[in-house]
């Protein structure tokens, strides 16, 4: 949680006028409540005595024989329509809007039954991310038997593990005060991915919980897309246009940059061609599976296309507000996603707060595309009774908000 702003004093209060503009500060009371706030400024926690020493991040240097296809079996095909057994504990669930991003409380993820880890599967498959506030019970152990429960769990081949041994299927976020500012090194829009999409089985479910981050307000948040959105925000000649091919997905990028840095890879790189639309084998429906961090080119068509494609789906991917959901974290918070159907970014700007956070990620299916599935959007507005989106944008109107 973050520290409490209220304390008895005497102090200054700030009232928006410049140091030096002849206005007056106004003094509050001695043992009064006021507000302390410092603009754009939170407090820095002390790290002297680090409860998680075992989990910073860590680069053995071992290596990994390619990955093979396994036989995967989504556990959310077994949840509840309701999600009557995860969330008949619950004391509040709501939305953050429409098309992504749950937030769910009263559920403590270490203790779920099997039942419940079902319906906790099926949610995710259908909102995209769930998040869970001050999940202080589950542990590394307990979140690597929770992701292990849907799938045989990812090991990374160029990010950092933690220290301890034997966790290298666990994949550590790590920036402390004296790490360098990485702003000037990405486009925003780079910074936008689906985890390891290169894979032959890219992730399902992922879990990463935050051990400690700048209080509220201090920054580092978490942005999410959907890419079942984003599917829906293409006109039906685009949809059908996309249906019929495919991307390459890279690694070579992130083994160059780790041995640039002098880290090893642990695995390979390698390209991976999967199609540029997949069908979700839980709800059926029809999502973009593309990311600006990972696909290099479109197959099968010009490089002028390719690229012009590639630009466009970066757009409406980092620029269409309604499918993102933004979750701003505390310590103990657990986000869950699935990342066949979304896309994610972090943040800079929490500097010189620690952010220290590890992720499990299951490994998913094979792509597939399945041209009798179905548009999020299309089976919500029969079932709830939503007018048509209108996707024809000829003819004039006036922005109003």
């Amino acid at each position: 949680m973050a520290p409490a702003l209220i304390e008895t004093t005497t102090t200054s209060t700030y009232d928006g006028s410049k140091p030096n503009d002849g206005k007056k500060v106004s003094q509050s009371n001695s043992n009064v409540h006021v507000v302390k706030y410092v603009p754009g400024r939170t407090d820095l926690a002390d790290h002297e005595f680090y409860e998680h020493e075992d989990l910073r991040p860590a680069f053995p240097d071992i290596h990994w024989e390619p990955l093979i296809e396994l036989p995967y079996h989504d556990r959310g095909i077994h949840g509840h329509p309701q999600f009557s057994n995860l969330l008949a504990g619950a004391t509040d669930v709501f939305d953050y809007n429409p098309k992504i991003g749950t937030e769910v409380h009263g559920v403590n993820l270490a203790k779920l039954t099997n039942a419940q880890k079902d319906d906790l599967a099926r949610l995710i498959s259908i909102r995209g991310v769930v998040f869970f506030r001050d999940q202080a019970d589950l542990d590394i152990d307990s979140q690597r038997e929770l992701g292990q429960y849907f799938g045989k769990l990812h090991k990374h081949a160029t990010t950092s593990v933690p220290s301890r041994p034997g966790l290298e299927d666990v994949h550590v976020v790590y920036t402390d005060e004296k790490s360098k500012d990485q702003r000037a090194k990405f486009a925003p829009t780079f910074l936008w991915h689906s985890d390891v999409t290169y894979e032959l089985q890219p992730p399902s479910y992922t879990s990463l919980k935050v051990l400690t981050g700048p209080p509220r307000g201090g920054g580092g948040d978490t942005l999410w897309a959907s890419q079942y959105a984003v599917y829906d925000a293409l006109s039906a000649s685009m949809q059908k246009y996309l249906e019929g091919l495919t991307a390459l997905h890279s690694a070579h990028m992130q083994a160059e940059g780790s041995r640039a840095a002098g880290r090893p890879v642990r695995r390979d790189p390698v390209v991976t061609e999967h199609p540029l639309i997949r069908t979700h084998p839980v709800t059926g429906w029809k999502s973009v599976f593309f990311n600006p961090g990972f696909v290099t080119e479109i197959v099968g068509i010009p490089k002028l296309e390719s690229n012009a494609i590639i630009s466009y789906l970066n757009e409406v991917i980092t620029t269409t507000q309604e499918l993102h959901v933004r979750f701003q974290w505390q310590k103990n918070d657990v986000a869950f996603w699935d990342n066949r159907i979304c896309n994610h970014s972090a943040s800079y700007g929490f500097a010189p707060h620690r952010r220290h956070a590890v992720r499990v990620a299951s490994q998913a299916e094979r792509p597939i595309f399945d041209p009798m599935g179905k548009s999020q959007e299309d089976e919500y507005n029969v079932r709830y009774n939503i007018p048509k989106v209108n996707k024809d944008g000829s003819g004039t109107s006036n922005y109003n908000d």
